[in-house]
């Protein structure tokens, strides 16, 4: 993994003073590093029978649909309110700074489905569990979570404790 974090540049004071930010974006500029973070995001789950993997947006979006593809399974998008055209099931959370909301499509998943959610980072945990929370109100399973980044001492973790975690790099 020290490869990968290599490709990880922190930027201090963004978006807010005492935030150091940890931006992917030399990682997914690199396509060497962009597959190796991928397949090692979906490895400890190859030997489940998933049908679809889930990203959050936006930059689930960049790794779940690249594990998707290498899964050869479907890939379904978490929204934020208003961007989906269809009926949608939504959800409502708190972050440290306000509240949001995700949508997804009322027939994304069902109880015949069994996914991975995948996104670049879990700080709080709050984007995760109402994803999984999300994923749920659908009947569809959830076989584990995949990060690149954790930013451990904010332990999002916990807010996922019934759930099998997979994170790449660990700060």
């Amino acid at each position: 993994m020290d490869r990968l974090e290599a490709h990880i540049r922190t930027i201090p004071n963004f978006p807010k003073p005492g935030i150091q930010f940890k931006d992917i974006t030399p990682l997914v500029k690199n396509p060497a590093m962009l597959r190796l973070a991928v397949h090692q995001l979906i490895h400890p789950f190859l030997g489940e029978k998933l049908t679809a993997v889930v990203g959050m947006e936006a930059r689930g979006f960049i790794f779940g649909s690249l594990a998707a593809w290498e899964l050869g399974v479907g890939f379904i998008p978490l929204r934020k309110p208003g961007k989906l055209p269809y009926d949608v099931q939504s959800i409502s959370y708190d972050l440290e700074y306000g509240s949001t909301g995700l949508e997804v499509h009322i027939d994304a998943l069902d109880v015949n489905d069994r996914v991975l959610l995948i996104d670049d980072l879990i700080a709080t945990g709050g984007t995760a569990a109402a994803s999984c929370e999300l994923i749920e109100k659908l009947g569809a399973g959830i076989a584990g979570c995949a990060f690149v980044v954790e930013l451990d001492e904010l332990k999002g973790r916990d807010k996922l404790a019934k759930y099998r975690i997979h994170t790449l790099i660990h700060y």
